[in-house]
């Protein structure tokens, strides 16, 4: 086992930018972006950097490290509505800044504490049903990270 996806978390946004333009300080005209913004967020751990030792004598299994969560924001944006006008016309570059504004927006919202906390519990459930076999096998799991103490192993 390789990489381990404990947790995913999927939302959505609208979102309107309006772009007025004034002459001596009066609005004159005025274009509005409407975006939806489409966001996966992913906990995944490496378990190829847990690291375990077997002590076959003892019938013990040693967990001596875990491995960090990598959080993975992926945020899609789509433009629904363009509000151009012929005199005044909306850049290519306001459309990045736009699309750029609500792909951070999306990454900000994401609650990445939270994200981490529930991935860690998710990891831990896993990790115990992982661990039947050795207990099926009267092995006894020891934690030398002191981080899977809430399996109650």
């Amino acid at each position: 086992m390789n990489k381990m996806v404990v947790l995913e978390q999927n939302s959505s946004a609208m979102q309107k930018t309006k772009m007025g333009y004034e002459f001596f300080g009066k609005e004159v005209s005025s274009n509005s972006i409407i975006t939806y913004t489409k966001t996966n967020a992913q906990v995944s751990y490496d378990l190829n950097k847990m690291k375990m030792e077997v002590d076959s004598i003892n019938k013990k299994l040693i967990i001596t490290e875990l491995p960090d969560a990598d959080i993975r924001i992926t945020p899609s944006v789509e433009i629904q509505s363009l509000d151009d006008s012929f005199f005044n016309r909306i850049s290519e570059k306001d459309i990045k800044n736009v699309t750029q504004k609500a792909k951070d927006t999306a990454i900000k919202s994401i609650d990445q504490n939270k994200l981490r906390t529930e991935g860690r519990k998710q990891l831990m459930e896993n990790l115990n049903n992982i661990f039947v076999l050795a207990k099926a096998l009267n092995y006894t799991i020891e934690d030398k990270t002191g981080k899977i103490g809430i399996l109650g192993l």
